[in-house]
């Protein structure tokens, strides 16, 4: 990556369905024109609250249904497991404050465990939400847990992902996945082949 080409940034939240499609993709296809990309987990809950904002998927309105049926068919269209999680949504404060805590020390890893979470909620159904869970798949990486679970309580953990959020809300994110080029945004997995267009043309 030179000074010409900025890193994208990629804001998600990992109760998200698109969030996880994203993040199974955009590091490959930002790599493939010489872009790296910064990613950052969010509370959808805290931008909801802050741009009037409400979940997609209710599965009751004719909307909801109709995203539930699109996690499932834009999984098979990438190629991507998808077994629908058994409570959904779910928060992720735990989840994202690890990621923070980690990516300050390796952010390979902090990408490897972020996407071990998307993976352990949205394929093999486990409670993401449970600092146990977090714990468990970030053991599984190498990390120290007791080190991660006084992380987890960290008052400057905390507040970094209250800055994130705050950050997030400010530059116009209001859901997930949302990824920022150029100053310019996309806005959901299938805007996956937008993005490529982007990166490699400079634009459209």
């Amino acid at each position: 990556m030179t000074d010409s080409a900025p890193p994208l940034n990629f804001y998600f939240d990992f109760s998200s369905p698109y969030g996880y499609l994203m993040a199974e993709k955009i590091d490959a296809v930002a790599a493939r024109y010489g872009r790296e990309v910064r990613w950052h987990p969010i509370l959808l809950g805290v931008v909801f609250q802050a741009t009037g904002g409400r979940p997609p998927a209710d599965g009751v309105s004719s909307k909801g249904k109709y995203v539930l049926m699109d996690f499932h068919r834009s999984a098979r269209f990438l190629g991507i497991p998808y077994n629908p999680p058994s409570r959904f949504p779910l928060p992720t404060q735990n989840a994202a404050r690890a990621y923070y805590w980690l990516a300050e020390q390796n952010a390979g890893l902090a990408k490897r465990f972020a996407l071990a979470v998307f993976r352990a909620l949205f394929v093999d159904d486990q409670d993401i939400s449970s600092p146990a869970t977090v714990l468990d798949i970030a053991a599984r990486l190498g990390v120290d847990d007791q080190k991660l679970a006084a992380a987890l309580q960290s008052p400057e953990i905390k507040a970094q992902l209250k800055e994130e959020c705050e950050q997030a809300i400010a530059i116009g994110v209001f859901g997930s996945p949302h990824v920022i080029i150029d100053g310019e945004a996309f806005f959901g997995a299938d805007r996956l082949p937008q993005i490529e267009h982007w990166l490699k043309n400079g634009g459209f």
